[in-house]
């Protein structure tokens, strides 16, 4: 992150926190000291966005690929029967 913005700071400046987004990355913004939003610049989010897998793909790709496990489901009782 270049820089931290108190929210107040962040809507009084909102172009330059924008600018900065856009010239030096992510910008956070924090509420009372907590971090509660980030302000990107449109290349950034188009990265994240279009650079992100899906489930289905991430199995794919994984290095377990072709490895034989032993995916059975376990069929023994949770916990014993209690006696009576």
């Amino acid at each position: 992150m270049s820089h931290i913005w108190q929210l107040q700071e962040a809507k009084n400046r909102f172009s330059e926190v924008a600018d900065e987004a856009i010239e030096r990355g992510p910008q956070m913004i924090t509420r009372r000291g907590i971090e509660t939003a980030v302000l990107l610049s449109v290349a950034d989010y188009r990265k994240m966005v279009l650079g992100a897998k899906s489930i289905t793909e991430f199995f794919r790709s994984s290095l377990l690929v072709g490895e034989d496990l032993d995916l059975s489901r376990d069929q023994s009782p949770i916990r014993a029967e209690p006696e009576l």
